[in-house]
């Protein structure tokens, strides 16, 4: 499996559970791993869906700030990463 950094979190709302992650390189889209990883923060997860204020899109790009509901608790500055199969 290969990984590539697409993004930082920026916030975590306990509740809903969803973390606020800003696209730094390349782009995401619906259907992808993702790869949440920092200091305390292991977490791969498929990409169910994302919002961008507030509304449901189905990719992102770089410079885009999206909400993803996450399974476990994220930190700002963890990295996260798209898992792409090699």
């Amino acid at each position: 499996m290969g990984e590539q950094r697409i993004g930082e979190v920026v916030k975590y709302f306990s509740k809903p559970g969803v973390a606020a992650v800003k696209i730094t390189d390349g782009g995401i889209k619906v259907g992808d791993t993702l790869k949440f990883t920092g200091h305390t923060t292991d977490l791969t997860m498929p990409l169910d869906s994302m919002e961008v204020n507030n509304q449901k899109v189905a990719e992102a790009v770089v410079g885009d700030y999206i909400g993803i509901r996450v399974l476990d608790r994220v930190r700002p500055g963890d990295e996260v990463f798209k898992v792409t199969p090699e």
